[in-house]
């Protein structure tokens, strides 16, 4: 009877340690997922604006609105955020996410 017993609990075991290094696995591969879509995401963003003197002249703006986090507001950073606007419409980001991608550039 008892070598039933020890059989179930090692038989129990290995499927809980199985579970939880799958779920670890399925977690990781999803963050890993994750950041890559939001890398992707800034290097298209900002790959078609490298060569915008507008968006490369907004840099100390877009420094000074992140670092006050959105209170200063500086003129070249207003006109790059409106020709990225509107050279890529259906970009949706905020102002806090076009800034810190002006910031990569």
């Amino acid at each position: 009877m008892s070598t039933i017993r020890l059989l179930t609990a090692a038989a129990l075991l290995t499927l809980a340690a199985s579970a939880n290094a799958s779920s670890f696995i399925v977690t990781t591969d999803s963050l890993v997922g994750s950041l890559k879509a939001t890398s992707d995401l800034t290097s298209d963003a900002t790959g078609s604006f490298r060569d915008n003197k507008i968006v490369r002249a907004a840099r100390d703006d877009a420094a000074s609105f992140v670092a006050s986090e959105g209170a200063i507001r500086g003129v070249k950073l207003e006109s790059a955020f409106e020709a990225i606007r509107q050279q890529a419409p259906a970009l949706q980001a905020t102002d806090t996410q076009l800034a810190q991608a002006i910031l990569t550039i």
